[in-house]
């Protein structure tokens, strides 16, 4: 992940890390396009598989991310135990297209993911695991409570909790604007996901930055708009969507020597979705989720970067022994993407421990 460079001025050489970005097909085995509806009135969804046997995880990203973000995840989960991945761009997200993409209420995503899954399995469907970070956690509780999948057989929430969650959202506006608004490249995108603390793991941003960015036509937006990692000033940011830090000093950043913003002045990349149009929908996709997870009558497992995330609800029913839980070292928010093989281990523990999967014989000792 190093690229060397001549320095004639130290007389050496330079290590410079490589964002250049990596392909879904080193983490997934297929990439494909789910047409969901008539042909008059289809949606499209893209998702992303691997494996053949053993039980369905349906992986559902955050809010601004897609599938790429279990990237890194799946292929260490594909070593752990005997499983099949489904992963997908929800509404709005990634690369999927829709009819109505600025409707991302709980209940049309919810029918998004059983529509999806059936699309792909029929009526004959397997064993089902949800397991959702963030945004796509409480899509995966509102879809097990639904009972729209009724071969679901466990439920996995990744950092996200009503309590916690409820409390930032008063504070999500000003973290969106915070953020950059286009990149020169998606070299440029990856550093600023690396060095704003959004993704701390280098390997999975350079494959995940891929879907939450896409290129423009023509250039846009102001030059201290676009990001350059270059500047050293962060401030605390809002971590219930991406992270822990976000740029802040865009201008002085964009304007110093050398700086990323200079270069390429051509290419600019902007987000996918624009999150903050979606307001509406943010009080809906968190309100009651925690009790709504409890009544899920299946087992699960919640994993969290930090215990300060419990609210009075969660804490009681981990007291009662509702759910399993577990507090990963101390990461971002995207837990999955910082520490994808402590998720990866934390999760083939759960699905052996209750029976849902067998470990990798080439793993067995």
């Amino acid at each position: 992940m190093w690229e060397e460079n001549f320095d004639a001025e130290n007389h050496g050489v330079v290590r410079k890390q490589d964002y250049s970005p990596v392909s879904w097909n080193e983490y997934y085995e297929m990439m494909d396009d789910v047409v969901v509806g008539s042909a008059e009135n289809k949606d499209v969804f893209r998702v992303y598989k691997s494996g053949h046997d053993g039980p369905l995880l349906v992986l559902l990203h955050g809010g601004g991310h897609s599938a790429l973000s279990w990237a890194v995840f799946t292929a260490a989960m594909a070593s752990r135990v005997t499983c099949r991945v489904l992963a997908m761009d929800l509404r709005g997200h990634g690369a999927t297209q829709v009819r109505h993409s600025d409707d991302l209420s709980t209940q049309t995503m919810s029918r998004d993911v059983a529509s999806v899954v059936r699309a792909t399995f029929g009526e004959n469907l397997p064993p089902i695991i949800l397991v959702g970070h963030s945004m796509g956690g409480a899509i995966a509780i509102h879809t097990s409570s639904s009972t729209l999948l009724p071969s679901v057989v466990g439920l996995v929430v990744i950092d996200v909790v009503e309590g916690s969650a409820m409390d930032v959202l008063h504070s999500m506006q000003n973290f969106l604007r915070g953020r950059p608004k286009t990149f020169k490249s998606i070299e440029h995108a990856i550093e600023w996901s690396v060095k704003s603390g959004q993704v701390r793991n280098l390997e999975s941003a350079k494959v995940s930055m891929v879907g939450q960015v896409q290129r423009c036509e023509e250039e846009e937006g102001d030059p201290s708009e676009q990001a350059s990692p270059a500047g050293d000033v962060f401030a605390e940011g809002n971590e219930e969507f991406y992270g822990l830090n976000y740029v802040t000093d865009k201008a002085e950043s964009a304007t110093s020597e050398g700086s990323l913003a200079e270069q390429e002045p051509h290419s600019v990349y902007s987000w996918r979705i624009d999150l903050s149009k979606a307001e509406k929908y943010w009080d809906g996709w968190f309100r009651g989720i925690s009790n709504l997870f409890l009544s899920c009558n299946i087992p699960k497992l919640l994993l969290l970067a930090g215990i300060d995330r419990l609210d009075r609800d969660l804490t009681i029913g981990q007291m009662q022994g509702k759910f399993m839980m577990q507090v990963l070292p101390p990461c971002g928010h995207a837990v999955h993407e910082d520490m994808p093989d402590k998720v990866a281990d934390a999760l083939a523990s759960f699905m052996i421990r209750h029976k849902f999967a067998e470990v990798r014989s080439e793993t067995k000792r």
